[in-house]
């Protein structure tokens, strides 16, 4: 039912519809022979068992909802590997920890690590080699899985129109959400999150591929570059 392939957990994986689009990022953790955690974010629990539910077999597996409370640890520790912020970390749950990185500092981490969230970069309207995920949560040698297909002709026979890459704005101020990216006058993309970085801003938007490393781009009146 994952994009990616289990045995080799813990590892990223997509719950995908049949046209390859995304219905919700995973983690998948092996926490035993026959037992397998699948994380993801709070408002998307109900949707991923619902949707497991309706394709289980002959009830050969039991899906049960959990609730946990997350961390990130970052350097050496014992826990789940995250990739998300660009710098060695990992994921424990249910640890009571005094925060250490504010939760700005932590966004504008994930936003230069060029990682996409849930709900800002991802959803029913994104496929996953627009946003990076065909190399961090699919396999392309594991057996069938909704949206498979879709997934695989796209990497084989044809190529995404627009990916997701990181801006730097020549402003102190954030964009809004969905705001149009231009270039030579013409829309070629939208930014999708934000944070400050000093007195700039670093953001994530998703841009045509035609436009150049170097090209000046626009982004509310504000000029922005490809980082």
């Amino acid at each position: 039912m994952v994009s990616n392939d289990v045995t080799a957990a813990p590892c990223e994986a997509l719950l995908l519809t049949p046209k390859g689009r995304i219905v919700a990022p995973l983690l998948v953790w092996r926490r035993g022979a026959d037992d397998f955690l699948l994380l993801t974010e709070p408002e998307l629990g109900d949707v991923v068992a619902r949707h497991l539910l309706r394709s289980r077999f002959a009830a050969k597996c039991e899906i049960e909802p959990e609730e946990h409370v997350s961390a990130i640890v970052f350097g050496a520790a014992d826990g789940i590997p995250n990739a998300d912020y660009g710098t060695p970390a990992v994921e424990v749950l249910d640890v009571e920890l005094e925060p250490t990185v504010a939760a700005d500092e932590l966004e504008l981490l994930r936003i230069r690590a060029g990682t996409p969230r849930f709900g800002r970069e991802l959803d029913d309207r994104v496929l996953p080699a627009e946003a990076g995920l065909d190399e961090r949560a699919i396999s392309f040698s594991k057996g069938c899985y909704p949206g498979q297909e879709p997934v695989a002709r796209l990497r084989y026979r044809g190529h995404a129109n627009r990916r997701l890459r990181v801006l730097e704005l020549e402003t102190d101020e954030l964009p809004e959400y969905d705001a149009e990216i231009r270039h030579d006058g013409k829309p070629v993309g939208r930014v999708t999150s934000a944070a400050r970085d000093g007195e700039r801003v670093a953001a994530l938007g998703f841009v045509r591929v035609e436009v150049p490393d170097d090209g000046e781009l626009d982004v509310a009146g504000v000029l922005a570059r490809l980082a």
